[in-house]
């Protein structure tokens, strides 16, 4: 379940159908009122104040939003305390990215794994933070309120952050805090959230990729599974505990809560809880806002990101250099590609569209049976349905000139870094006055002093013969898939000048542009030239490409706003159902979600168990594939079934599980937990039957798919030798009942 990245939004909006026990992303600050007695009855033993408190460390401080910001919005997975010393737990796919940055050839810590056999070898990384829940809170009639009717989308949105705005420094602290306020249930809501962000996050461990990742993209979103998606890291303080950048003299966060791990194992209908940061859900789309996404939406990006990924393959199945350089990148867009494929399927399979119009029905027999709603609901649904089918035609020209121009290939991107560069050049060839155009020329010289400092991160991370094969690929498909009107004038000569030859106009920008070498960038730097800029074939086609797209964006941003309707829907289903407990849809907010472990049964005479074990990682070993290899120590543990504490009564050892959980992306590393507060597993993916999720809830075959923690154990002691990390958890297992012997004494009788 990885971080998904769009250029655009969609309301966000709950759920209108029955709500069970599995369903649902809750508000923790609600959690006593909604959901607390229906959760002991499935099994959990803890005191609500226990789970969520203000006042008091409870459950809520050992869940880590992570990000790459120290003032973030939102986050990309999530990670979980488990000792009194910051150590936490998360997704290997998680810490990809991080693991790739700190990885060489010499050095590959994706292939080889990584291990730090004491505090001084845990590694710094300068952009992932850790934010950690101080409270949240309802602010609904602090901005409501003073929200007009009469506000279009842009009016109401401006409202709402000058209004947000005040809230945030009142309750910053003097920017202790990163303060968030956040919309719910399209708008009709409010809640802010005050967050401690700890800067200073290292890393600790990661297994190889081929236990981490093992499957790869083949078994991504599939089920059975056997990953263990895990990695390790460390939460540091300033020595009075506050956050701190790194440093040396930084020491590791004490700990307001962490999370035993239990030892006992998963069984069939164990009560199972998740906490974490679930990023976006939708499923309470009208049919026709649903329908244009499958069939609007996620088509072009489905082929888009299906090029990219394969001129990146052929690069990096040639260079072991260049795959380290691309395996984070790879990793997510291959997800997303995945995503999406699996989006369309599942809605199509499962009669989604159907279902929706289904219930607007109803929605529409209801509002029409009273004449104050008929007036206020009766023609929300129409006026929805109306706004997105007009939007059909623009929506794919809107994602082709983003994903085909400027974030087509790398290039681009990085030469409109020079943009800002080439205006205040201009400003200065113009300014008359010496003063303002010295003035001026600090400027410049500040941003030119900025470019550089940035050119070696680009080009370490960058490889440009692969990036111009990438060029090649997306202006192709540019110029071919949109109408001549969105062409670039730059890009119509030089296809004209090489005769419609991709190749060979990519070869002529990158041997010819100053920004596609780390020589010429800063050779350009030395002496910067608005001549040489004017004339450089990468920066007028990354100029020409953002110009069609603040066109093309332009004109999609004009088009009539369904958020006013969506927010009036979202207000009558809940005034239809007043007895209903309703759940406002993700939003990268802190959410718990509760339920059972559980198998499934996708299709006719098709069954699959909840659990897997190592045997699986074996069975499916394949020597010749990257996905599939099978370390040699680990099949030595197999092999003398070296499993330590870990394994099972009957001698196997359990890989993952599966639990009828509600998460999507952003719930990565997400603490799985017993019925005791206690770490069972880490949440890593869903199940490729139920990928319409986001969009609807399909309780009978929808899954969260689970690393267990005795697995992860089992690779950090046995596997990786760092039994001092397991010595610093507190591990819980349930003592066997004692055996008992029965004596009877034979007494003598008369007869």
């Amino acid at each position: 379940m990885k971080k998904l990245t769009y250029l655009f939004a969609f309301i966000l909006v709950i759920t209108g159908v029955k709500v069970k026990a599995d369903e649902g992303m809750w508000l923790p600050m609600f959690i006593d009122r909604l959901n607390y007695v229906d959760m002991q009855e499935k099994g959990l033993q803890l005191t609500p104040e226990e789970i969520y408190s203000v006042n008091k460390a409870s459950l809520k401080d050992a869940i880590v939003g992570l990000s790459g910001s120290p003032k973030p919005n939102g986050y990309f997975c999530t990670g979980e305390i488990v000792s009194p010393e910051g150590l936490m737990f998360t997704n290997h796919h998680c810490g990809f990215d991080i693991i790739q940055n700190h990885s060489t050839v010499a050095h590959d810590y994706l292939k080889d794994g990584f291990w730090a056999m004491s505090r001084e070898e845990e590694l710094p990384n300068e952009n992932l933070t850790a934010s950690f829940l101080v409270r949240m809170a309802d602010v609904t009639d602090s901005i409501i309120p003073f929200l007009s009717d009469t506000l279009d989308a842009r009016e109401r949105s401006a409202a709402v952050r000058k209004i947000s705005s005040r809230m945030k420094k009142a309750n910053s602290e003097d920017d202790r805090y990163n303060v968030v306020v956040k919309s719910f249930f399209g708008g009709n809501e409010y809640y802010l959230f005050v967050y401690e962000v700890f800067t200073d996050v290292r890393l600790v461990g990661a297994p190889p990729s081929s236990i981490g990742k093992y499957g790869g993209d083949t078994d991504n979103w599939m089920w059975p599974r056997h990953t263990g998606d895990f990695s390790i890291f460390r939460v540091y303080t300033a020595p009075d505990g506050s956050p701190a950048d790194y440093a040396e003299e930084n020491i590791p966060l004490k700990a307001k809560h962490y999370l035993p791990v239990s030892l006992d194992g998963v069984q069939q209908n164990d009560f199972a809880m998740i906490w974490g940061f679930p990023g976006s859900t939708s499923r309470y789309l009208t049919s026709e806002s649903l329908d244009f996404q499958v069939s609007e939406v996620f088509p072009p990006l489905v082929e888009i990101f299906g090029k990219k990924l394969e001129v990146w393959k052929e690069h990096m199945d040639a260079d072991q250099a260049v795959k380290i350089q691309y395996a984070s990148n790879y990793a997510s867009t291959a997800n997303s590609w995945k995503y999406f494929i699996g989006q369309m399927r599942g809605v199509e399979n499962l009669g989604v569209v159907d279902q929706k119009k289904e219930f607007e029905a109803e929605f529409q027999t209801w509002a029409e049976a009273d004449e104050t709603r008929k007036e206020k609901y009766g023609s929300v649904v129409e006026n929805i349905n109306t706004t997105m089918a007009g939007k059909r035609e623009l929506f794919e020209t809107y994602i082709s000139v983003i994903y085909l121009g400027v974030a087509g290939a790398d290039l681009m991107g990085y030469a409109l870094d020079y943009s800002g560069l080439e205006g205040a050049m201009k400003q200065l060839k113009e300014e008359k006055d010496k003063e303002k155009k010295a003035k001026k020329q600090e400027e410049i010289d500040g941003m030119v002093e900025e470019l550089k400092a940035g050119i070696p991160d680009f080009f370490k991370e960058h490889n440009m013969k692969l990036d111009q094969d990438v060029f090649a690929s997306m202006t192709e498909m540019f110029y071919n898939n949109l109408d001549a009107s969105y062409r670039p004038e730059y890009l119509v000569k030089l296809h004209d000048k090489f005769k419609g030859d991709f190749d060979a106009i990519a070869a002529y920008v990158y041997e010819n542009s100053f920004v596609a070498s780390e020589t010429g960038a800063n050779e350009f730097l030395n002496d910067p030239s608005l001549k040489t800029m004017s004339k450089d074939p990468a920066f007028q086609l990354a100029q020409g490409f953002m110009a069609k797209q603040m066109e093309v964006t332009g004109i999609y941003r004009s088009a009539p706003s369904t958020s006013a309707d969506n927010r009036k829907f979202i207000q009558g289903i809940r005034e239809m159902s007043p007895d209903k407990f309703f759940y406002p849809d993700a939003n990268s907010t802190l959410r718990f979600t509760y339920g059972q472990v559980l198998d499934y049964e996708p299709a006719d005479a098709v069954h699959f168990d909840y659990i897997t074990h190592l045997s699986g990682v074996m069975e499916k070993e394949d020597p010749d594939s990257d996905e599939f290899m099978v370390d040699p120590k680990l099949k030595e543990l197999y092999e003398t079934k070296d499993y330590g504490p870990y394994g099972t009564e009957d001698g196997r050892l359990v890989v993952c599980f599966l639990s009828n959980n509600d998460i999507t992306g952003g719930n990565s590393g997400s603490p799985v937990m017993n019925g005791k507060g206690e770490l069972i597993g880490l949440a890593f993916d869903g199940n490729w039957e139920a990928m319409s999720g986001d969009l609807a809830f399909e309780p009978d075959i929808q899954r969260t798919i689970v690393v267990d923690s005795r697995y992860v154990l089992f690779v950090i002691d046995k596997f990786a030798g760092a039994g001092h990390l397991v010595d610093e958890l507190t591990i819980k297992k349930k003592m066997p009942e004692p055996s008992r012997t029965i004596v009877r004494e034979e007494v003598e009788t008369d007869e």
